[in-house]
């Protein structure tokens, strides 16, 4: 299964760019099969090799750290790029022909079936209910990229009847010049503009998944998403259009009418059967479930009631508890003003939200104005895209309240929601410069709601 990534890689000179999990991943799988092979890793950690012992007792192992650790990149044969690695205020016209990933060596090099979700919102939900299904039907299946391992921590494992779930950001799809068997796109809306020059090379990276596919080959893609609508995309005849909102016109589609489900006019499921995804957003996940069940000839009974089973995941609508009469949920996955305004929709009796966070430059009007128009009381704003919500509702009815940090804004909200109603937190902004990642704030805020 390895050969012919082995025998790629052999004799190139390799720079290693990022040195997190995923640069870690391939330094280790790359000195496992060339023990002796001189590799190079560059880092903008200047104390990295405080942190890894490994890189300082590897005899074989050059290291560029620091704020110069882009120059002479251009002199190597292969930069396996982590994604994290933002480029766009760097000239890559001499190198960019050189830049790849675990991602694209193993589409490129490992003969197995794969499937792969990118989106703004929803990735790691679809990724895992895929994964569910089919491991509840007996495949050979791994879940590897965002939500799973690093590929190459796992590409060993593999078989030829293997199935991969990739759950892909834009910055794994950004380089890549190969697309999965399967590609998924959920939604695309504004988020992470800091690390692209525009919002139309977002989008680019994300077309990616599909863009390198051949004739064989499917993508599902939301039909209803304005932005995707707005970019020119040449769809496959295989191709299959999701959409809640009206019957596409297409060869393959899959489409919401009178509380059904369909698949090319096949009724498939009915929305109103219990289960524990809440809200629209999460329906339009299911239908991708339903069309990759579809495209692979899976047992539809048995997905649906995978489907029924799923729990939903930490910090994404979660339940936290009723405390004092009040239901707390953590919504922190909510990164980007259409998540939140997909979470007050999905959880009712809300009276008091708290949101706010990392200033990406991300428009937030549309927010504001669907919040003067809900029954929400209470708006507690937090750094520092709080600050122009709060400004944004100074003429309207709510009871908007700025504050420093969250464990104030958790004690504001004990003391003025009202009992048996809901408290949530939805950010509509990224945690860094904050919190850690969005986890830590998750875990914060039930720590803060949990205590007297």
């Amino acid at each position: 299964m390895l050969e012919k990534l082995l025998d790629y890689l052999e004799n190139k000179k390799i720079l290693i760019l990022g040195f997190g999990l995923e640069g870690e991943s391939t330094y280790r799988f790359l000195r496992k099969h060339f023990p002796e092979k001189q590799l190079f890793v560059a880092d903008a950690n200047k104390y990295l090799l405080t942190q890894k012992v490994e890189l300082v007792k590897d005899a074989f192992v050059e290291v560029s750290l620091g704020e110069n650790y882009l120059n002479d990149i251009e002199y190597f044969d292969l930069i396996i790029k982590a994604p994290g690695i933002s480029l766009k205020d760097i000239d890559i016209s001499k190198f960019e022909n050189k830049i790849t990933s675990e991602l694209e060596l193993f589409l490129e090099f490992i003969n197995v079936y794969s499937i792969g979700i990118t989106g703004t919102k929803g990735k790691s939900t679809t990724s895992l209910l895929i994964y569910k299904t089919l491991i509840d039907q007996g495949k050979d299946v791994y879940i590897l990229g965002n939500i799973g391992e690093p590929i190459f921590n796992d590409i060993e494992l593999l078989k030829e009847n293997s199935i991969v779930v990739l759950e892909l950001s834009s910055h794994a799809l950004e380089y890549v010049k190969k697309s999965p068997n399967i590609g998924v796109i959920l939604d695309i809306y504004e988020e992470h503009l800091d690390h692209y020059k525009s919002f139309e090379k977002y989008i680019e990276a994300k077309y990616n998944i599909a863009k390198f596919q051949d004739s064989k080959d499917y993508l599902i893609y939301n039909f209803d998403n304005i932005n995707m609508k707005n970019y020119k995309f040449k769809y496959k005849k295989n191709d299959y259009a999701v959409s809640l909102e009206k019957i596409p016109n297409t060869e393959n589609k899959i489409y919401l009418k009178d509380d059904y489900i369909y698949c090319n006019d096949e009724q498939i499921m009915n929305i109103n059967e219990k289960i524990n995804l809440k809200g629209m957003h999460n329906i339009n996940n299911i239908m991708f479930v339903l069309g990759v069940s579809r495209i692979l000839n899976l047992d539809i009974k048995s997905t649906i009631n995978s489907i029924k089973e799923f729990k939903p995941l930490e910090h994404r609508m979660e339940y936290v508890g009723n405390y004092d009469n009040i239901d707390y949920y953590n919504d922190s996955i909510a990164t980007i003003p259409e998540a939140t305004i997909n979470g007050i929709k999905a959880i009712k009796n809300i009276n008091t939200l708290i949101v706010g966070g990392k200033d990406r430059g991300v428009n937030l009007n549309n927010l504001i104005d669907f919040l003067k128009n809900t029954e929400i009381e209470n708006i507690i704003c937090l750094p520092k895209t709080g600050e122009y919500i709060k400004n944004g509702l100074s003429e309207s009815s709510k009871n908007a309240i700025y504050v420093d940090n969250l464990q104030d804004a958790v004690k504001i909200a004990k003391k003025i929601t009202k009992k048996n109603t809901v408290c949530l937190l939805s950010p509509a902004a990224a945690s860094y410069g904050y919190f850690k990642n969005f986890e830590e704030r998750g875990n914060l805020f039930k720590k803060y709601v949990k205590e007297d």
